[in-house]
């Protein structure tokens, strides 16, 4: 039998036992929450001097700092010159554009224009859609009484919802995916991996073009979706540069890609592991929504985030300096005993459930309502169409990404049927 994580991170001692680069181990990595636990309860904020950073673990405190400090955390293009880094300069160049990493007014501004291209109401008419495309997935599989959720369901569902939300072509999406998953491997991981160094710079380099590309095309032939809605969307007279069109473009792209893909494989794998919250979703699909909810909560899709303290912060008798990096672990507030009682315990029927899985205040994920929805139906479709619903036997394998948490495969079987959307 394998050490679990409690064993693992207790083979450290002192500061080391509580820094995240445990997470590098592919046991801590595959339930991180004995070492979240125990940041929580014995150091909530926390110093890792492996990272260079502040950690902060409680709901309270990760509210705080997602609330109050800067998320202007990318290095300038200049200021990587001066490093010596300039090789990395495209990928500057692109982040400090994107409303993620940015306070306002910038991103006030940025998140306003974007938000006329991306409203809730859109969003509401596209679920008839989401669930033609959901059923049509599962009627490649249900004859066969076997699948596996990401490849079949949790990869193309958000493909192609993404593309259409877009308005590029459907038979780009594969390409879409590859590089969003690049992409993510960078905004998830706080190790710094030279080998990706040049397929992460490919990678930015592709997109920008591919998005340039695809404005140019619009400009001649208009075609309904999120670019263009970003290069027409208009207040007081202010609009987006095409520069900011491609970067904010490419950030939605890559949120709803792997938020989606990551909360359904995430999803399932938790219901499955829970035998009785799965039938009582059988039984009564109105708890589909709230199941949803706990989902983002139980396993957050995203894991933490990044922030710069605006100013020196005295908390929990330590000071935090103005501009010490600080990361906010949405995943542990999601399990705080302080917040949601029984936090380790799935719950489909939860209420009070105001997890941070989207983030909080300005930066609130505003593609939330999109994966909401695409999550709803998808888990509403199962849950009706495939009975006996269980894993197939074998190891299960996380993805190498220690912020954004899913896993590459999740084979699992049940009774096969005529497919019958």
């Amino acid at each position: 039998m394998s050490p679990s994580p409690d064993s693992a991170i207790a083979r450290s001692t002192g500061a080391s036992a509580l820094s995240l680069y445990h997470l590098l181990d592919p046991e801590v990595l595959a339930n991180p929450y004995p070492l979240f636990r125990r940041l929580r309860s014995e150091d909530p904020v926390h110093w890792d001097a492996f990272l260079h950073t502040w950690v902060v673990t409680r709901y309270v405190d990760v509210l705080e700092v997602l609330h109050n400090f800067s998320a202007e955390r990318t290095h300038t293009p200049e200021k990587l010159e001066a490093m010596g880094l300039a090789q990395i300069s495209p990928l500057a160049q692109l982040m400090v554009k994107q409303m993620l990493f940015m306070d306002p007014p910038g991103h006030t501004r940025l998140r306003s224009l974007a938000a006329h291209a991306f409203s809730p109401a859109r969003v509401a008419v596209l679920r008839t859609h989401i669930r033609e495309i959901v059923n049509r997935l599962l009627d490649a599989v249900q004859a066969k009484g076997q699948m596996d959720v990401i490849a079949d369901l949790g990869d193309p569902l958000p493909a192609i919802v993404t593309a259409e939300m877009l308005g590029v072509p459907l038979e780009d999406r594969h390409q879409l995916k590859a590089w969003s998953t690049n992409f993510a491997e960078m905004l998830g991981n706080f190790q710094h991996n030279p080998e990706h160094a040049a397929r992460m710079l490919r990678t930015v380099q592709d997109m920008t073009a591919y998005f340039h590309d695809r404005i140019r095309e619009l400009k001649n032939i208009p075609r309904d979706g999120l670019v263009h809605s970003l290069m027409t969307a208009e207040i007081d007279g202010d609009r987006l540069t095409e520069e900011e069109v491609v970067a904010n473009s490419i950030v939605t792209m890559v949120g709803g890609l792997e938020t989606t893909t990551n909360l359904i494989g995430n999803g399932v794998l938790t219901l499955l592991r829970n035998p009785g919250e799965l039938k009582r979703l059988q039984e009564d699909v109105s708890l589909i929504p709230s199941a949803v909810e706990e989902m983002l909560r139980y396993e957050s899709p995203s894991q933490h985030t990044g922030r710069l303290a605006p100013e020196d912060v005295e908390w929990e008798g330590k000071v935090i300096r103005k501009g010490q990096a600080v990361m906010a672990v949405m995943a542990a507030a999601n399990r705080d005993p302080e917040r949601f009682p029984d936090p380790d315990r799935f719950d489909v029927a939860r209420t009070d459930n105001r997890h941070l899985a989207f983030g909080y205040a300005a930066h609130f994920c505003f593609g939330a309502a999109l994966a909401r929805v695409e999550g709803q139906e998808a888990f509403e479709a199962m849950v009706r169409r495939l009975p006996g619903l269980e894993l197939q036997p074998g190891p299960l394998t996380w993805r190498n990404n220690l912020g954004l948490r899913g896993m590459t495969a999740l084979p699992v079987r049940f009774q096969a049927s005529p497919a019958a959307s």
